[in-house]
């Protein structure tokens, strides 16, 4: 039989409101962030994975009541290092970001990773979902926006960036009985 592996990008955060490189930072939904989810409509799931980052388990609690969220520690957000907790009007003048931005978003954050690494990562994360979800067939994960689009990437190829998602929006991809990806859906989740 089939599966679905539905992947959602957690609520907003106080530093999503300003733009802000939010990462490694344990960020808690506002309360805009939770009422969005609430105004959403998510398929349903037999397991839900994680970031063990609090905003992406909290957004797991409030669309999957009752599912234990399985937390995979690999599907963390990229670490923006010096970036962290700032926003492109923070880092306008710091030449460190000029030559971030001229890279295209190849050059690793200083102090932090590069997309790269963080994808890397991330694949392993997947990799252990995929060994962990084997029996079911109503996958979701709740993660961070680096972290679906270096899966959807590697996964489908194309630009990192065109993966890119708001927030508690996401993408649905169907994964075969022979372990073969089909199907990119983006989801609004929109009622």
């Amino acid at each position: 039989m089939d599966k679905t592996i539905t992947f959602i990008r957690h609520g907003k955060t106080a530093g999503n409101l300003t733009n802000c490189y939010i990462g490694i930072t344990d960020e808690q939904l506002t309360i805009e962030g939770e009422k969005d989810i609430l105004d959403r409509s998510y398929p349903e799931a037999d397991i839900v994975f994680v970031s063990p980052l609090s905003r992406c388990i909290r957004t797991a609690e409030i669309i999957y009541p009752s599912l234990d969220p399985v937390v995979i520690d690999e599907l963390r957000e990229t670490n923006f290092g010096s970036f962290e907790g700032k926003n492109y009007k923070d880092l306008s003048s710091n030449p460190d970001y000029q030559r971030w931005i001229d890279s295209g978003g190849d050059l690793p954050f200083p102090g932090g990773e590069n997309k790269q690494e963080a994808t890397a990562r991330a694949l392993i994360g997947f990799d252990k979902l995929l060994e962990l979800s084997k029996d079911y067939y109503n996958i979701s994960v709740v993660a961070h926006g680096g972290t679906i689009m270096g899966i959807l990437s590697h996964i489908f190829g194309g630009d990192y960036y065109s993966y890119h998602v708001e927030n508690c929006e996401g993408y649905t991809i169907d994964l075969s009985h022979d372990g073969i990806f089909s199907g990119l859906y983006p989801r609004s989740f929109r009622r």
